[in-house]
């Protein structure tokens, strides 16, 4: 594919955004958006962890898997990976950053299945993406999910000052309103570039 790699990582900021372009990722969006700081915080945690398992996998997919006709263990593998990255960067946090740990609860050992991560991935490896347009692809999603929860958390915080929200919309069904309005403030964007 001969996209340039600038343009797959703009375009998985903005038009193609993980979040609010393939609805990935919403649990922990959902779970974790209810204060910037902790949203931001796990939005760094997501990019790393798929930058991580992106730098992994395609050269696994690549000199591994096809050589061998082993295509078919591609998800296995990639979840292998993600889980293993998930729990070096939990262990890393817990010891570095304890606080940070602490507000993730049990929503850090779920970035493990967090689909939007293993997405990646796939997504890496149906377009033949090379290995410098996965990097920019990988970085640009996690940047655009991070930008996705930290637009939502900076809303919802403004919202609960506010204190209007009706008793059924005050968890998670907000927080979709919230995302289907940015997603079509994104939508603004899809002339710009396309990645598919």
């Amino acid at each position: 594919m001969g996209l340039h790699p600038l343009s797959i990582f703009i375009a998985a900021i903005f038009t193609h955004n993980i979040a609010l372009t393939y609805l990935l990722g919403m649990c922990p969006l959902l779970a974790m958006s209810r204060q910037l700081q902790t949203g931001v915080g796990m939005g760094v945690a997501v990019t790393l962890v798929m930058l991580i398992t992106a730098l992994i996998n395609w050269p696994l997919y690549h000199f591994v898997l096809v050589p061998t006709n082993s295509e078919i263990m591609s998800y296995l593998i990639f979840i292998i990976v993600i889980a293993s990255a998930v729990q070096l960067l939990e262990m890393i946090m817990e010891k570095f950053f304890p606080p940070l740990h602490s507000s993730f609860g049990i929503f850090l050992p779920l970035i493990t299945v967090n689909c939007a991560i293993l997405a990646v991935s796939l997504f890496m490896m149906l377009r033949e993406y090379t290995f410098l347009q996965t990097v920019f692809f990988a970085l640009g999603s996690g940047l655009g999910w991070t930008v996705a929860i930290a637009l939502i958390s900076a809303i919802r915080e403004k919202l609960v000052l506010i204190g209007d929200i009706p008793g059924g919309l005050r968890w998670a069904g907000i927080t979709m309103v919230i995302a289907g309005i940015i997603s079509l403030a994104f939508m603004g964007f899809s002339g710009m570039v396309s990645i598919q």
